[in-house]
């Protein structure tokens, strides 16, 4: 099956308008015909598993990630943090990956960050009031390593 589209380029400049048509084939065998009923059942049987692990699947949600317990941690130990220490701090995290995080977080309303006009532009973190009800489920989280690398021998 041949479909024609037609596409219109306006330049920037208000010259003359420039028009191509462009022929696409679609391939029978690349349609979408995969779709059936068993498909259906799989994935209803991922939602009802996912509803079960509802709370758990909101916290990893939000404090998930490679990134944010570590952020976190560092946020807690010198808090405000600004984002050159915690990027000091955390060497192996790209600037785009700290930026990422910090946004989610901030987002989450996990922490908070205040902006300072001044030159160079300082920007401090801090935990919020919800922030600060992860430190309990931190230090469990870091007891529970220490027990594990104990039971196991394992150095982190």
């Amino acid at each position: 099956m041949l479909n024609r589209l037609w596409l219109t380029l306006l330049p920037k400049d208000g010259s003359t308008i420039l028009a191509k048509q462009v022929v696409c084939r679609t391939i029978p065998s690349m349609e979408n015909n995969t779709i059936n009923d068993p498909q259906s059942v799989i994935k209803q049987e991922n939602h009802e598993q996912l509803e079960d692990n509802c709370s758990m699947t909101n916290a990893w949600q939000i404090i998930g990630g490679k990134w944010k317990l570590p952020l976190l941690n560092a946020i807690r130990k010198e808090c405000p943090a600004r984002f050159g220490e915690l990027r000091k701090k955390m060497q192996e995290i790209t600037q785009t990956t700290l930026t990422t995080q910090l946004r989610e977080l901030e987002r989450d309303g996990i922490i908070s960050r205040k902006v300072y006009a001044e030159s160079p532009p300082r920007v401090e973190y801090k935990l919020t009031e919800l922030g600060k009800t992860l430190i309990p489920v931190m230090d469990i989280l870091s007891d529970w390593s220490d027990t594990y690398c104990k039971a196991t021998k394992v150095n982190p």
